[in-house]
């Protein structure tokens, strides 16, 4: 994609960790609900939230509120059950982004395999598709699970960014541009088949400028850092600030980035 081409660059926010602070003592706050608004007020063009098997943060409810109260796009992560898919096809969000799930993990641990579940995803993307919803595809920078994707008629992949992030976080600096350089051939190859491309797992100030400056990824998805930060300088400074950096970067003023 040519400089002139360059998409504008969405962020989406996750709000699943505020749903785990409300569930941590119980009751009905903090709110995830008010935090998705408060969200979009400080800059975020939508709301991501995981609905995991064992709802350890959201919760139905939850999915169900957002829908209804919040007034921008919801993308809702979920295993590809038929649960899920029964709850999803039931609330219609805007977006459905399947993810691998493992009851023993403290977060997702990597991309999905789409090109080895090929017959297990077929069933529940079609579905979903039918039904209206977006669906997206969370998977690793790898051409053989882009052209899967593109192959199960999925409109968007989510590359898995969580390795970038932990190379950065460890000084691995080699390693950490090699999966950057990684990242920014799997973007250009999936925009180049048709896929809408997307990007998140682990970004923080110090790590989403080279993310965002990809021209072929049109979205970032962010949260468990931007709800951290929101301890110190409240959730909409915490957003503004990651909407300025990301904003920053896209347009090459890496200077202005981790300023």
């Amino acid at each position: 994609m040519s400089p002139t081409m360059q998409q504008p660059l969405r962020l989406g926010v996750n709000i699943d960790h505020v749903a785990t602070l409300r569930n941590a003592r119980g009751g009905a706050l903090p709110d995830p609900v008010r935090a998705a608004q408060r969200a979009i007020d400080a800059g975020a063009d939508g709301i991501t939230a995981h609905l995991r098997e064992d709802r350890r943060h959201i919760v139905d409810r939850d999915v169900a509120r957002l829908v209804r109260e919040v007034d921008a796009p919801l993308n809702l992560e979920m295993a590809a059950t038929d649960e899920m898919v029964a709850i999803a096809l039931h609330t219609a969000p805007h977006a459905v982004c399947l993810v691998p799930e493992n009851r023993t993990e403290r977060t997702t641990e990597g991309g999905l395999d789409v090109a080895g579940g090929h017959r297990r995803l077929a069933t529940p993307i079609r579905l979903l598709r039918d039904s209206g919803a977006r669906v997206s595809l969370f998977v690793e920078a790898e051409r053989t699970q882009l052209e899967a994707a593109r192959d199960l008629g999925a409109a968007v992949v989510e590359l898995h960014t969580g390795r970038y992030c932990d190379l950065a976080a460890a000084g691995a600096i080699d390693a950490m541009n090699d999966e950057l350089a990684r990242l920014s051939e799997a973007a250009a190859y999936g925009d180049e088949i048709g896929l809408e491309v997307h990007a998140g797992h682990g970004l923080a100030f110090d790590t989403v400028g080279p993310v965002a400056a990809i021209p072929e990824v049109v979205e970032l998805n962010i949260g468990h850092f931007l709800v951290g930060e929101a301890v110190f300088v409240g959730l909409g400074a915490a957003i503004g600030e990651m909407r300025r950096q990301m904003d920053a970067a896209r347009a090459g003023d890496l200077a202005q980035v981790r300023a």
